[in-house]
C-alpha cells in the first residue's frame, strides 16, 4: 500500500453532524448566558459578541468540511506511516515505523452509525489518528501497521 489513500466520502457527513451537534450546544449555551445575563442584569453586547462568536465558528467549520476531506491524505510505506493534511496550513507527519508501539481502532457514536472507526497510531511520545475508515478497511491498515512495525524490530535484534 504504497499509494496515497483518502479518507471515505462519508466521513463528511460525520463531520457534518458533529459539526450540527457543536451548533446545538453552542446554542444551549448561549442561552444559558443569555439568562445568566437577564438574571444578573449583564449589558446586552456581551450576548452578541458570543453569539456572533458562536455564528463565525459554526459557518467556518462547514465550510472547512470540504477543505479537510479534500486535502486529508495518508500512505503507508514499509518506512513509515505518513499522513497529510491542509493546503493553506499544511501539516505532514511522518512516523517512523519503527517506532510504532501500537495501533488502536475506536468508534464513538457517530461513527458506529457511519460503519466506520478511527485509527490511532501510538508512539512513546505522541499519538496521530486517521479520523475515519471503513470497518474492514480499519482493521486490515491496523494488522498491516502491526506487521511492518514487528518486522522493524526483529530487524533490530
Amino acid at each position: 500500500m504504497n499509494e496515497t489513500q483518502q479518507l471515505p466520502k462519508k466521513i463528511q457527513i460525520t463531520w457534518f453532524v458533529h459539526a450540527c451537534a457543536n451548533l446545538i450546544l453552542s446554542l444551549i449555551i448561549l442561552a444559558a448566558i443569555y439568562l445568566a445575563g437577564h438574571i444578573w442584569h449583564w449589558p446586552i453586547w456581551f450576548v452578541y459578541v458570543i453569539a456572533a462568536a458562536i455564528v463565525i465558528g459554526m459557518i467556518s467549520e462547514l465550510i472547512s468540511i470540504p477543505y479537510r476531506y479534500r486535502f486529508w491524505q495518508y500512505r503507508i510505506t514499509e518506512d513509515a506511516v505518513e499522513m497529510q493534511s491542509g493546503f493553506i496550513f499544511r501539516k505532514r507527519i511522518a512516523i517512523p515505523i519503527s517506532r510504532v508501539q501500537n495501533v488502536t481502532l475506536s468508534a464513538g457514536p457517530l461513527l458506529q452509525w457511519q460503519k466506520m472507526q478511527k485509527v490511532a497510531v501510538a508512539t512513546a511520545s505522541s499519538t496521530h489518528t486517521i479520523d475515519g475508515l471503513e470497518n474492514t478497511k480499519a482493521e486490515k491498515l491496523r494488522d498491516q501497521i502491526m506487521a511492518l512495525a514487528l518486522g522493524a524490530l526483529d530487524h533490530e535484534i
